[in-house]
């Protein structure tokens, strides 16, 4: 019993940890972000009937917009931007956009895998890299 309330006391700690409340923050911006870039990709796509590729690079964009926004000021709460961080940000996300494409081109042409299921696969790469470069060069640093 006493195992079970050593446990439940690291897990509260952990769960009221700065850290995991910005992974939570994280993950919520990323996943609306993510339904916007999924969406987007569909409706081009399979709709409009926009190359595969041309739409990721749109849907990714708009996502981008919006995650951009939303992931400086309240997930790592970066107040004001300078163009050098700026520039890192947009340099950081045209990475991602790359690796984005790369196995984006890689599972559709190559392995023949629906664009819809490889953008699932490519968001979480890719989701992985963003938190990663970000908490490394976007997040204010306390002096």
């Amino acid at each position: 019993m006493n195992y079970i309330c050593i446990w439940l006391k690291k897990m509260i700690k952990i769960i009221n940890s700065n850290l995991f409340k910005q992974i939570m923050k994280f993950g919520l911006i990323g996943g609306l972000a993510f339904l916007i870039d999924y969406s987007i990709l569909y409706l081009l796509t399979d709709i409009c009937h926009v190359y595969y590729l041309t739409s990721s690079v749109i849907s990714f964009t708009v996502a981008f917009i919006f995650n951009y926004i939303l992931s400086v000021k309240w997930v790592f709460n970066a107040k004001k931007q300078t163009l050098k961080e700026v520039i890192i940000f947009i340099s950081l996300s045209l990475i991602g956009l790359l690796l984005n494409q790369i196995i984006m081109y890689v599972s559709v042409d190559i392995f023949n895998i629906y664009h819809m299921i490889s953008k699932l696969f490519a968001t979480a790469i890719v989701m992985i890299y963003n938190f990663i470069t970000r908490k490394i060069f976007v997040e204010e640093k306390k002096q």
